[in-house]
């Protein structure tokens, strides 16, 4: 096991930057796929995600969220923190996503299901819908009915609906298949040849496919008979416990951002004035375990949409850099995530009493995970349950607990239920470029504001919404249809 975690993670993390590097099984000194078993790839495809998933959408999820800003000096993310995403920024991790783990696991699947290993193939359903999943989450249309065939180059754009029945029908078949004496091959995420950590990953994969589907289709009694199930991740699940403090085997944020193991020093994500002044508010101490303080022992948020490029002083005030480490884990999904969305269904359907218990639960779930305590105030003197504005409340909260472990889902959560909504203040009356005045306590607690400088076509009040298309695919597919435009929502937030 070890000896297939150094090679695979030298060989991912080395090299994830790139867009040159070949599919591991495309590669003319690996293996061919007539030879290749289960075991030896997938943790190549896990760690492709990984490096994707907690790394790039991590990265443009807390920006578009407000969760983060471009420190003084650097530029490296600004346009995200404009709101903006072009075709070529999401290249690379398109790419990635799709050849180097979603092909891997279409192999995986094809053999496990010959040889009726059907432990291995729930695993490798449930992380290709979750990957399917993410895809339609940042593009709202992806190739999927058509996708992978090497013989053809051009594969239709689906919509996200289509993708989204796909892959909830993908994991209903898998599901069905498996018992629970069966085992899944080699896999870092839980470490072990038992199936049940993955019956219940895909549990709740469903629970977040059909919850997201929920104000487009009537997905009630799906919903209904999956929650009397009640077997979902009783724990945080995430890649944690593999990674080293050592080139190409960090945690990939950490590896990104923090670590000199390139000669890289340079400083770019702080936390953002929204998140900041909104933690403060209630005094979460989940703020001091997301983010680190400035020099001064404070905690200061900064503007989107600038780096404070002219006024060091001001610039270095908001210094506040979220708190990572080599071994911090990739979350795929956590118990928080999964309390809010069982709130969220009580809610919706019927039982105030039911939603309070696990919104109250979600808290604590996510206040065990920063390793803090004091949630009670939060949901019983700050935010306390209102089922009439359960949107707000669960909204909120699921944008606070989310921006120290899953940003990219923060930003997908925000853009449905629609808060944290925007308030009366914009980057621009809060700080303007040059002029050595920051005046932050204009800021609204929980509301977002327009960045600075905002992407013109998004315009002002408004969240981005979506990637545009890969220009890595669109640009070699005649198929791509036309950018449906920055401020289009994809199909569940409608």
């Amino acid at each position: 096991m070890k000896k297939i975690f150094i090679i695979i993670l030298a060989v991912v993390f080395g090299m994830a930057s790139c867009d040159s590097y070949l599919d591991i099984n495309q590669d003319p000194n690996s293996p061919t796929e007539d030879n290749v078993n289960s075991s030896m790839i997938f943790p190549g495809a896990e760690m492709n995600l990984a490096s994707s998933y907690g790394n790039f959408l991590r990265i443009v999820g807390g920006y578009f969220a407000e969760h983060y800003v471009q420190l003084f000096g650097t530029s490296n993310y600004l346009d995200y923190s404009k709101f903006n995403m072009s075709a070529t920024r999401s290249s690379s991790t398109y790419t990635q996503l799709n050849a180097r783990c979603l092909k891997n696991l279409q192999i995986i699947r094809e053999q496990s299901s010959a040889s009726e290993e059907w432990g291995t193939y729930l695993a490798a359903t449930t992380l290709r819908a979750f990957t399917y999943q993410a895809l339609v989450d940042a593009y709202g249309e992806t190739p999927y009915t058509e996708a992978l065939d090497v013989s053809n180059p051009t594969p239709k754009y689906d919509e996200g609906l289509t993708v989204y029945q796909g892959i909830l029908s993908e994991l209903d078949e898998a599901l069905s298949n498996v018992s629970t004496s069966d085992i899944v091959c080699t896999n870092f995420l839980f470490g072990s040849s038992s199936v049940n950590n993955w019956i219940q990953l895909a549990n709740a994969l469903k629970l977040k496919i059909l919850m997201r589907m929920s104000d487009v289709q009537n997905v009630q009694s799906s919903l209904a008979a999956l929650i009397a199930e009640d077997n979902f991740p009783t724990s945080d699940v995430a890649w944690t416990g593999i990674w080293s403090d050592e080139s190409g085997k960090a945690s990939p944020f950490y590896q990104e951002e923090f670590a000199t193991y390139f000669g890289s020093g340079q400083v770019n994500i702080g936390a953002n004035i929204a998140l900041v002044e909104t933690m403060k508010a209630t005094n979460d101490p989940r703020l001091r375990a997301f983010f680190d303080a400035n020099s001064e022992g404070n905690y200061v948020g900064g503007v989107s949409g600038t780096n404070f490029s002219t006024d060091r002083t001001i610039g270095e005030k908001a210094n506040c850099r979220p708190v990572a480490s080599y071994s911090m884990p990739v979350y795929l999904i956590t118990k928080a995530e999964i309390e809010f969305f069982l709130a969220e269904y009580y809610a919706r359907y019927g039982s105030s009493g039911n939603a309070e218990s696990h919104y109250i639960a979600a808290i604590e779930a996510s206040f065990a995970t920063a390793g803090v305590s004091g949630a009670s105030d939060i949901y019983t003197l700050h935010y306390p349950w209102d089922n009439t504005n359960y949107k707000q409340i669960i909204g909120i909260q699921k944008w606070i607990a989310l921006s120290g472990t899953n940003n990219f889902e923060a930003w997908c959560e925000m853009r449905r239920l629609k808060y944290p909504a925007f308030g009366s203040i914009s980057g621009d009356d809060m700080y303007t470029e040059g002029s050595g005045e920051f005046n932050e306590s204009l800021y609204v607690p929980a509301t977002l504001y327009t960045p600075i400088n905002v992407n013109q076509d998004l315009g002002s009040n408004k969240v981005l919404q979506r990637f545009r298309y890969a220009e890595s695919s669109a640009n070699r597919n005649n198929n791509a249809p036309e950018n449906k435009g920055d401020g289009t929502p994809v199909f569940w937030a409608e």
